[in-house]
């Protein structure tokens, strides 16, 4: 039987705020603490955008450590596409953009710097599921992909929105507006135009409509934006030359 989850209180990182079950651990990294020198600067987890790779492995260590993790998370080769892995049968890098787990053991993990990240569990706590839904993504169907590989009624499940670049930020083009659309019509409402004639996206809106599309009663979380908020967060549209947060999640073990 598992156990409950005690993750400790500390500045560099966020616990989420929903009624997830006791046994189901859940964080997001701030860009706090950590060896990362700028522009990664300080607790960078990702090891493809130019960090040196002993300071990414000395701050996965370190998380590792402080959260007691049970297993190393499935890092993913993210790519902006809907596949899903099922991260305790993947060894190694697989392309990617969400990994589920269906029992304790496994650690599932995102990496973001403006895209939304999208934890997932169900209300028994006995599978969880982390999903990377940039734009591209989240118009692919990644959390539709997610929902599906979580194989368990989606009223079961609850979700949590992660930091993610907001709509006062988030300027966007004809073409992804159209992207969703596309899809869903009455999207147009999570979209609104600028002095410049392009569109404001509201990436958190356009997560709950397509979660509750799907059935999903219970999504919490939302509104923490990367771009305005340097002091905590990553953001790939205000930097460029960044690191990268990562958002975790599993299922406690037995002591």
């Amino acid at each position: 039987m598992s156990e409950r989850c005690a993750i400790p209180a500390d500045p560099r990182w966020l616990r989420p705020d929903w009624p997830a079950p006791a046994t189901v651990c859940a964080v997001t990294t701030t860009r706090r603490g950590g060896v990362s020198a700028r522009p990664f600067d300080a607790f960078n987890l990702a090891t493809h955008v130019g960090d040196e790779p002993q300071a990414v492995a000395a701050n996965r260590r370190a998380l590792a450590a402080a959260l007691g993790l049970p297993a190393e998370p499935v890092w993913l080769e993210q790519v902006h596409g809907a596949g899903v892995v099922d991260a305790a049968r993947t060894q190694g890098m697989s392309a990617a953009d969400a990994s589920v787990a269906l029992g304790p053991r496994a650690v599932c993990v995102v990496q973001t710097a403006d895209c939304l990240p999208v934890l997932f569990c169900s209300r028994r706590g006995d599978r969880v599921g982390a999903a990377h839904a940039g734009w591209r993504g989240l118009a692919g169907g990644v959390l539709e992909a997610t929902v599906a590989a979580l194989d368990v009624d989606p009223g079961e499940l609850l979700a949590w929105l992660g930091p993610a670049i907001g709509p006062a930020a988030f300027e966007v083009g004809d073409e992804v507006r159209a992207a969703f659309l596309a899809d869903d019509a009455g999207s147009a409402d999570c979209f609104s135009v600028n002095p410049r004639g392009r569109w404001q996206a509201d990436i958190f809106a356009l997560a709950r409509r397509r979660l509750a599309r799907l059935g999903l009663r219970e999504v919490h979380g939302g509104g923490l934006c990367t771009y305005t908020d340097a002091a905590r967060f990553y953001s790939y549209r205000r930097d460029r030359d960044t690191g990268r947060m990562a958002s975790l999640i599993w299922i406690s073990t037995p002591a």
